[in-house]
C-alpha cells in the first residue's frame, strides 16, 4: 500500500466499523471476515491510511479482482510522482507493460531449478542457526530462526552483507507499518537511509560486478535494459523487503499452527512426507500475507452489485478469500492431509508472488528441521497474549517464545 495515502473523501455516511483494524481483530480477524463474506461481501471502509475503498472477502470475487486488468497497481497513475516512494517502483505497483520488463529482469533469478539447487545449502543455514542457539532449552522462534533464515537466503541471492540482516530488518518494519498511515517521519528518515544504502551498494557493484542478482541488474541497467535508477532502487529494495516477509510470517505463523494443534504436529512428526501438503496449509489456514496491496479502479465499474468508481482503492482480504466456505471444506480447521488448495496466499495473476517457489522450499526446511529437532516444542506463554505486527499488508507475530524441551 502506499504509505502516503491520505484521505480523499470526507463521507460521513460511509460505511465503517468498530471491529477493523483494532487490537481484537489484528488478533483474530477470521470471525470478521466470514461476517462479511456472508452479510456484506464487497465492503466499502476506512482503511488505517484514513482512506475510504472497498474491501473484497470472498474467493471467487477476490480471485476476479486480482485477474482484472481494469483494476491498475501503478500509483503513478493515480496519485502523480508525488505518491511514489523508492518502494513502490517496481513490478508490485506497475502496469503493463512496465511490469512485464521488470519482472523478466528478476524472475531468471527464481526459477522453480535454480531454487531446487539451493536446497542442500539452505539446509545448511537451518542447522547451523539451531546448532548456535544461545540456548537448547528455549529461544524465541521469530528472533531466533524465522527471521534469520530467509534474511540468509536472500542477502545471498542479491549480494549484500547478511550482517545488515538488522538493518533490512528495520526498514522493513517501516514500511511494513507505514500501511497503517502513522510514523510518516520515521518512514521517510529510514526510506533516506535505505536509499543511501542501496546506491553505494550499486557504485560497488559498478566498479566490482559480481555473479549476484544486484549486479545483474545493474549492468543491466548499464547496457540499457531501460531500468532506470528508481526503477533499481524499487525493485532491489522490493526483493530485500518481500524476499524475508512472507517467509518469517510463513514459518512463524505455520510452527504457532502445529503449537495450537500438537496433534497435527505429532502427525507431520510421524509422516513426514506430509510436509508439502502442511505447508500449504499454513498458507491458507493463517496466510503470511494478510491483504493485497492497492488497487485503484481505472474506470467506473459495477462489482456485485457496487458501485466502484474510477480511482477508487481495492483491497483483496487474502485471509479471509482462504477461509470461505464456498470454496473450502471446513476452512476454520487446521488440517494437514487437506487436499492441495487453490489458496491466494501468493496472490493471483499477473502479479503472482515470483518468490513463492522460494518461500515454500524455505518453508518446508525451516519447519520440517525444527519439529524433528525439538519434538516437544511448545508455547512458552499463552498464545492470546502474542503480539500480532501492526499493519495492512504482512500478518504475523512479532515474537513466539517457545519451550524446546
Amino acid at each position: 500500500m502506499n504509505p502516503n495515502e491520505s484521505n480523499e473523501t470526507n463521507e460521513s455516511n460511509e460505511n465503517s466499523s468498530p471491529d477493523f483494524f483494532n487490537a481484537s481483530f489484528t488478533q483474530n480477524p477470521y470471525p470478521v471476515y466470514e461476517k462479511l463474506r456472508n452479510e456484506d461481501p464487497v465492503f466499502k471502509v476506512m482503511f488505517p491510511s484514513g482512506e475510504f475503498g472497498w474491501m473484497i472477502t470472498r474467493y471467487e470475487d477476490a480471485v476476479q479482482i486480482l485477474k482484472d486488468s481494469r483494476f491498475s497497481k501503478d500509483i503513478v497513475k493515480r496519485y502523480g510522482a508525488d505518491g511514489q516512494s523508492i518502494f513502490s517502483s517496481n513490478m508490485l505497483f506497475s502496469d503493463p507493460p512496465d511490469h512485464r520488463r521488470l519482472r523478466g529482469l528478476v524472475q531468471k533469478a527464481f526459477t522453480p531449478k535454480l531454487v531446487a539447487d539451493m536446497r542442500s545449502h539452505i539446509q545448511s543455514i537451518a542447522d547451523d542457526l539451531l546448532d548456535e542457539l544461545p540456548s537448547q532449552e528455549t529461544m524465541n522462534l521469530i528472533d531466533d530462526f524465522a527471521f534469520p533464515l530467509p534474511i540468509i537466503v536472500i542477502s545471498e541471492i542479491l549480494g549484500v552483507p547478511a550482517e545488515d540482516r538488522d538493518k533490512f530488518r528495520m526498514w522493513s518494519n517501516t514500511v511494513i507499518e507505514a500501511s497503517t498511515g502513522q510514523n510518516a517521519e520515521l518512514f521517510q528518515q529510514h526510506e533516506r537511509e535505505f536509499t543511501e544504502y542501496l546506491t553505494a551498494w550499486f557504485a560497488k557493484v559498478r566498479k566490482e560486478p559480481g555473479q549476484d542478482l544486484i549486479s545483474q541488474l545493474v549492468i543491466a541497467e548499464e547496457s540499457g535494459e531501460q531500468l532506470t535508477e528508481k526503477e533499481l532502487l524499487g525493485v532491489v529494495s522490493l526483493l530485500i523487503i518481500a524476499g524475508h516477509e512472507t517467509t518469517v510470517n510463513l514459518i512463524g505463523n505455520g510452527i504457532l499452527a502445529l503449537l495450537e494443534h500438537p496433534e497435527q504436529r505429532d502427525l507431520l512428526i510421524q509422516k513426514p512426507e506430509l510436509i508439502h501438503q502442511a505447508i500449504e496449509e499454513m498458507l491458507r489456514y493463517n496466510g503470511p500475507v494478510e491483504f493485497s496491496t492497492s488497487r485503484w479502479a481505472s474506470e467506473d465499474i459495477e462489482f456485485r452489485g457496487q458501485q466502484i468508481a474510477k480511482g477508487e482503492l481495492v483491497i483483496v482480504a487474502l485471509d479471509s478469500a482462504n477461509r470461505d466456505e464456498e470454496q473450502f471444506k471446513d476452512p476454520d480447521v487446521f488440517d494437514i492431509t487437506r487436499e492441495k488448495s487453490a489458496h491466494l496466499a501468493f496472490g493471483k495473476g499477473i502479479h503472482l508472488c515470483l518468490g513463492a517457489p522460494l518461500a515454500r522450499l524455505e518453508g518446508e526446511i525451516a519447519v520440517s528441521t525444527l519439529i524433528n529437532r525439538f519434538p516437544n516444542m511448545k508455547l512458552q506463554i499463552d498464545v492470546d497474549t502474542l503480539e500480532w505486527r501492526p499493519g495492512m499488508i504482512v500478518r504475523g507475530v512479532k515474537e513466539i517464545p517457545v519451550l524446546l524441551k
